[in-house]
């Protein structure tokens, strides 16, 4: 059956597929997702006798950091946030073979998934904290992949 709606962006889940020391299932929930974003470069070729212009050609991809942003949990909590420490604390940079970001519908059943390839931890920010504010902390996680790629879903 075909909708006409547009597909909302609030329902979503983030599984990291043979993340070391993690299978909870707070490591899923997330605040926000970015950086599905790729871009294809582009080459220069320039005619000889041709002066008007120059020739562009598809080069290689190129592809953004995801951004995942959460409410901070404590270390023995999560696996991801253990598998952050690792990388930035012991510099012990264990990439993960596939994290699958899926936008999920009312009835919690997958309608779109990315594929990410080979991903490993780039940047871990804490957000401020500030003693006038009731607010949930804020953590930041920018991740490295090589590509992604969308998954056909049943």
């Amino acid at each position: 059956m075909a909708s006409d709606y547009q597909i909302v962006g609030f329902h979503f889940r983030v599984s990291f597929l043979n993340l070391p020391t993690s299978k909870d299932e707070a490591d899923m929930k997330f605040q926000s997702v970015t950086g599905l974003d790729v871009q294809i470069d582009k080459e220069s070729i320039r005619e000889g006798g041709e002066n008007r212009f120059e020739h562009n050609i598809p080069g290689r991809r190129k592809y953004t950091t995801l951004t995942l942003k959460r409410g901070l949990l404590k270390p023995k909590d999560s696996g991801l946030t253990k598998w952050f420490q690792e990388a930035f604390q012991n510099l012990i940079i264990t990439p993960v073979g596939k994290v699958n970001v899926e936008l999920l519908n009312e009835n919690h059943d997958v309608l779109i998934q990315w594929e990410l390839s080979h991903v490993w931890p780039v940047s871990w920010k804490v957000g401020e904290l500030n003693a006038e504010r009731g607010e949930v902390l804020i953590e930041t996680l920018e991740l490295n992949y090589n590509y992604f790629k969308l998954v056909e879903v049943n």
